[in-house]
């Protein structure tokens, strides 16, 4: 597995080894060992979600407080454009923000850490996400900002995205009340 930094600091792009013959394919999609020097913690939950049409919008998300997590996330079917913002304060990549397009064809990940906000635009119909967790989901600690909050200026791709009620009720970033600082860990 190749795995890659990106321009946000301690968030990583992986490449696995697709092994492939006239059954079709095999690839690790999870290593401990692989990924112990850039994760920390253990992945305790493993979630997916299925979006039926293209251009579906979910996001901006993430978890406060002790129940903050960090993410290895896929796409098992279809294919996105996968955002993350990193809002931990004091980090040196602090608002920054970085585009990924994972698909069932590249077979690509991203390690998402603790502090960042994540989102995902479907560029296919019938899009299955899926990702690993280092912490449960805890309903009380879920947070999110709105996806087109000019203060990040993201281009999702999309004109008039399909976002569920919560996401498009979301709050611009400086009124969320998130407050993560980076401490230098991973």
């Amino acid at each position: 597995m190749k795995i890659l930094a990106t321009t946000l600091k301690d968030a990583y792009l992986l490449k696995p080894n697709v092994h492939f013959d006239g059954r079709g394919y095999f690839f690790e999609s999870y290593s401990k060992k692989d990924l112990l020097p850039f994760v920390k913690g253990e992945f305790v939950q493993d979630n997916q979600s299925l979006s039926t049409k293209k251009g579906v919008l979910r996001g901006l998300h993430l978890q406060r407080g002790v129940h903050s997590q960090g993410k290895l996330v896929r796409v098992v079917e279809g294919a996105v454009d996968d955002v993350i913002v990193d809002v931990r304060k004091g980090s040196p990549t602090y608002l920054r923000w970085e585009k990924f397009r994972l698909s069932a064809e590249n077979f690509r990940m991203l390690y998402v850490p603790k502090g960042f906000l994540h989102g995902f635009v479907t560029l296919t119909d019938e899009v299955i996400f899926a990702y690993k967790v280092d912490e449960y989901y805890d309903r009380d600690s879920e947070q999110g900002v709105y996806y087109a909050d000019p203060l990040f200026g993201i281009d999702w791709g999309v004109d008039e995205p399909i976002l569920s009620d919560k996401d498009r009720a979301n709050p611009l970033y400086f009124d969320s009340g998130i407050d993560f600082t980076y401490g230098g860990e991973r």
